[in-house]
């Protein structure tokens, strides 16, 4: 069996790596002390986005919490044991990836105007999370497309590959 992983492999990995540290800093940490996320730099302060914007970051938050980290979770667990599941799950979480930088900067783009609403940083905030959704895009295709690759192949007779389905 061919032990060596394709650099889109590591990729992958290392960004959910990434990703599940940013989040227990940024969103996690978002529902549970907002204000320390904001000392960050991770989260915009209240009166910037007022407090509709606090909100909706907090449920970002106390999602990615239940949702998006366990899923990033399970599929490096399963792309590393070769299984099926583990790059459905990483398929999963790549949609995500690909859906909620969608998400915050409409957020953003339509908010600008609204009383009280402060955001000034738009140009960043742009190429940040459409580069974060173009790399789930990515991500989704890349394991689609190499999912037979990076998934051990069943032998004849291997009780333990029929259960993995």
């Amino acid at each position: 069996m061919d032990t060596k992983r394709p650099l889109g492999f590591r990729l992958i990995i290392g960004f959910g790596i990434f990703m599940i540290a940013f989040m227990l800093l940024g969103q996690t940490m978002s529902f549970i002390d907002y204000d320390f996320t904001v000392s960050l730099g991770l989260q915009e302060h209240g009166d910037i986005v007022t407090a509709i914007g606090v909100a909706m970051n907090k449920g970002f938050g106390l999602a990615d919490t239940i949702v998006y980290i366990p899923l990033v979770a399970l599929g490096i667990a399963g792309l590393f044991m070769r299984r099926q599941w583990g790059v459905f799950a990483m398929m999963g979480a790549m949609g995500i990836t690909a859906y909620w930088p969608i998400v915050c900067l409409s957020f953003i783009y339509f908010a600008k105007g609204a009383p009280g609403f402060a955001f000034t940083r738009y140009g960043a905030y742009t190429v940040l999370l459409s580069t974060i959704s173009l790399i789930g895009i990515w991500g989704m295709w890349y394991l689609y497309s190499r999912r037979n690759c990076l998934v051990a192949q069943r032998r004849a007779g291997d009780a333990s590959a029929e259960i993995d389905e």
